[in-house]
């Protein structure tokens, strides 16, 4: 299992963090996302044979919230 950590902007909310933990476990090979609101980031813990940061970023500006 890989842990990476993901900037994620825009959340201001529980809303929206219930909606980028959402995102996050729909990918898969995702095995535990911690979403962080004060933070502005995610922990994401994934199976890197099946998913890669670059589709967990994805994921996350899918739901509309930026990762830069």
């Amino acid at each position: 299992m890989t842990t990476a950590t993901i900037p994620v902007k825009g959340m201001t909310c529980d809303g929206c963090v219930n909606a980028v933990t959402k995102a996050l476990k729909g990918v898969q090979g995702v095995q535990e996302a911690n979403v962080d609101l004060a933070g502005q980031k995610a922990t994401v813990t994934f199976d890197d044979t099946k998913t890669s940061v670059e589709a967990l970023k994805e994921a996350v500006e899918e739901a509309g919230y930026d990762t830069d």
